[in-house]
């Protein structure tokens, strides 16, 4: 059986949180925090409210996580459906990819900068 600790450690890192960031939203130590996925230290209902807060889930998600689950469902998915099917579609929420169509659009906005810049000092103005 999984534990508590193992379940919290294993959703971090599903959200790509590190343990300070978990630690300073809960507002304890990192090692505070890391002796909470290691199982070292007791986990009030509280706390677990806490760190479900922070995770975006419920504390019924945290108990409830079990990563062969998820992972077998990502496998089982077929690939050849077309591009709406398969194991990475809408795997991102919303705000992610916005995120990164934002970060595309700055690139490319600077590339553009940087070339017409480029075009500039070869030209000698």
């Amino acid at each position: 059986m999984t534990t508590l600790g193992t379940k919290i450690r294993k959703l971090r890192e599903l959200k790509n949180f590190k343990q300070d960031h978990m630690a300073e939203l809960l507002g304890i130590s990192t090692n505070a925090y890391g002796k909470i996925e290691r199982d070292e230290t007791d986990v009030s209902h509280d706390r677990l409210e806490q760190i479900a807060k922070a995770l975006d889930l419920t504390v019924t998600d945290i108990l409830n996580f079990d990563e062969k689950k998820i992972f077998n469902i990502m496998n089982n998915r077929d690939v050849y459906n077309g591009p709406n099917h398969g194991p990475f579609h809408n795997s991102f929420p919303d705000d992610m990819k916005k995120l990164y169509e934002d970060k595309i659009k700055l690139l490319e906005d600077k590339i553009e900068y940087l070339q017409r810049e480029n075009e500039r000092l070869r030209e000698g103005k």
